[in-house]
């Protein structure tokens, strides 16, 4: 892009047009990885700074990979703090995904970090951004970042309506393992499970009710259910979850072939490089 602001991306396009978001997570801090995510076409890929390993040097390079891609770059922070989410804004982020937002003090805290005046308090200095995005970026930010606040504790269910309906907050991401934990079951999904099935409703509801966009972190097998429920930001997969998985897989379909069970999946040589 060059001297426009950034009026839209993929993110901000699903987030118009009513079909649902699907993202990829970055938990490894390698550019390759990022790369890789975004060239796959995913809506979104979404650096993770809170769980993940990337610190601020590695999500440099990260979400310039990502621009390499179609993706729009998104980073979830350590925490609702304001110095780490104008750096990551600065450094290239269209969206912000910010934990354990529990009411709307909070959620007010966030989307005035994601801002600058007088909407926000967000300072000025986009010093990679606008190398990308060229001189309209300050025009075309504050309406272009996406401020993507996390509920994930029982706090937050019950403040939920003071969140979705603060002004600037343009989705809510849940946590599984997180809102989980807070209503005391084993951390994940837990679907099936009463309190989890009407905590995710309750959500989904506070947010049509208020325009903002549900997420949530998924898998590719709950995703189609995930979408049913009404979410419309949704991770489908995890550079490492991804990666253990197809390796565990490529592994047992060698052992399978060698005691002559199976023949190996794929076409010879089909997947290397070399």
């Amino acid at each position: 892009m060059s001297d426009a602001a950034p009026a839209s991306h993929p993110l901000a396009d699903a987030f118009a047009s009513g079909r649902p978001a699907l993202g990829a997570w970055a938990g490894l801090p390698t550019a390759m990885g990022c790369e890789i995510m975004s060239r796959a076409g995913f809506d979104y890929v979404c650096i993770d700074m809170q769980h993940g390993l990337a610190d601020y040097s590695d999500s440099l390079p990260m979400l310039a990979a990502i621009d390499l891609g179609s993706s729009t770059p998104v980073v979830r922070v350590p925490w609702n703090e304001q110095g780490i989410i104008g750096r990551m804004l600065d450094a290239g982020a269209m969206g912000i995904i910010i934990p354990m937002v529990n009411s709307r003090a909070e959620a007010e805290a966030a989307v005035r970090s994601c801002r600058y005046a007088p909407e926000g308090s967000r300072s000025f200095g986009p010093t990679r951004v606008a190398l990308r995005d060229g001189a309209g970026y300050f025009d075309g930010a504050n309406q272009a970042v996406k401020c993507i606040p996390m509920v994930e504790t029982i706090a937050a269910l019950e403040n939920l309506d003071d969140i979705v309906s603060t002004p600037g907050v343009d989705a809510v991401y849940v946590g599984p393992a997180d809102l989980s934990v807070s209503l005391g079951l084993p951390p994940g999904n837990n679907d099936g499970e009463a309190m989890f099935d009407d905590a995710l409703a309750a959500i989904v509801a506070a947010c049509q009710n208020h325009g903002v966009v549900p997420g949530i972190h998924s898998t590719p097998t709950l995703t189609p259910t995930r979408v049913a429920q009404g979410f419309r930001l949704i991770t489908v997969t995890a550079d490492n979850a991804a990666l253990s998985a197809t390796v565990a897989a490529h592994r047992q379909s060698v052992l399978d072939a060698l005691s002559g069970n199976t023949p190996a999946t794929g076409a010879a040589g089909g997947e290397s490089l070399y």
